[in-house]
């Protein structure tokens, strides 16, 4: 059973920057797909960056240009840096990870708390 390991999270200060990470464990199949999702208390959970194991990325409009993702395979590791970070971006950031070949799994984190505020 593939279980997600999340670690970074935290108060930071307008402008300032954190860095996610979400290592993968529990099977022999290693994800071909990672990302990072955020949730605010009452809302949907919203995309916030995807990357496949071959290394294409997806980002949402509101991060561009200042969060990065990025993944080690040989660790089933995905990072988010996040840089410029805005009080918008206030929520709880939830790793997902996943396989789209046979055997097929998707799987979430637990969470871990992003708080932006002077």
């Amino acid at each position: 059973q593939v279980q997600l390991v999340e670690s970074g999270g935290g108060l930071v200060q307008p402008g300032g920057s954190l860095r996610l990470s979400c290592a993968a464990s529990g099977s022999i199949f290693s994800p071909n797909f990672m990302g990072w999702y955020r949730q605010d208390p009452g809302k949907q959970r919203d995309l916030v960056a995807t990357i496949t194991s071959g290394g294409s990325t997806n980002y949402a409009d509101s991060v561009k240009g200042r969060f990065t993702i990025s993944g080690d395979n040989a660790k089933n590791t995905v990072y988010l840096q996040m840089n410029s970070l805005k009080p918008e971006d206030t929520a709880v950031y939830y790793c997902n990870a996943g396989r789209s070949t046979v055997p097929p799994y998707n799987v979430w984190g637990q969470g871990t708390q992003v708080t932006v505020s002077s």
